[in-house]
């Protein structure tokens, strides 16, 4: 694999003056410092109504409840 210029630098900088400019660098925590955090009930209800071209709605009366539609002559299966 191909070095990088800077750690051609850093080496070059040990090589001659016997300096390692990686001690300089600062202390870093052994956790991730990112804050995450979960979606709350709103954020996936808003998710779930743009997803897919909003054919999630297209199966919901007022109430909110699905409808699943059965074409007629077919029996349903026991």
């Amino acid at each position: 694999m191909a070095k990088s210029n800077a750690r051609k630098k850093r080496e070059h900088i040990q090589r001659n003056s016997g300096r390692d400019v990686t001690i300089l660098r600062g202390e870093q925590p052994q956790f991730s410092t990112h804050e995450r955090k979960t979606k709350t009930k709103l954020e996936i209800q808003k998710t779930m109504i743009s997803k897919h071209k909003k054919r999630f709605l297209q199966n919901q009366n007022e109430d909110g409840i699905a409808f699943n539609f059965v074409k007629k002559g077919l029996a349903p299966a026991a």
